[in-house]
């Protein structure tokens, strides 16, 4: 199990897929890039998940909706996600790049296993507010940040204990 995700609302509605497809398409727009069927496909197979995704598993699921789009066109689409907010890049223990939705979701944080690679997501007011605070202080309106704790989970506490109480 690599990670357990919060998420504000369980799925995706119609009515929000057409607002991310929008928000994608004006940034391919402005960029000079062409508007495919195969970016949607991929936008709409990342949205629907629920997870954090390396290029390679989204790859496989897109696969599975439309054989003919190739691994280059999933990587460069999610660097076009990522460009215009939809996704941002999630670095774990195993050091592979992994990528979470960011449409119309709350800031969130993580706390990563570095014996197993699980990872919950938690939310912190506390820490928004820092990133506020340090903004102000060097003179920039911040718009993002990452936060991760690397630990040893409970479960990892226990097998190095030999199953004793921790």
């Amino acid at each position: 199990m690599l990670q357990k995700r919060i998420d504000d609302q369980p799925s995706i509605s119609r009515e929000m897929m057409r607002e991310a497809e929008e928000i994608l398409h004006r940034h391919i727009k402005r960029v000079g890039l062409k508007h495919t069927s195969q970016r949607d496909t991929i936008l709409r197979a990342f949205l629907e998940t629920r997870e954090h995704l390396s290029t390679d598993e989204l790859y496989q699921l897109v696969k599975k909706q439309d054989p003919k789009i190739g691994f280059t066109t999933v990587y460069r689409t999610l660097k076009l996600l990522a460009e215009c907010g939809l996704a941002s890049e999630v670095a774990f223990h195993d050091g592979i790049t992994r990528y979470e939705h960011q449409y119309n979701r709350r800031s969130h944080h993580h706390m990563v296993c570095t014996e197993c690679g699980s990872s919950v997501e938690f939310f912190s007011p506390e820490v928004d507010k820092l990133e506020e605070e340090i903004g102000r202080k060097h003179h920039y309106q911040t718009t993002r940040h990452t936060f991760q704790i690397y630990g040893l989970c409970e479960d990892c506490r226990k097998k190095a204990a030999g199953g004793r109480p921790i």
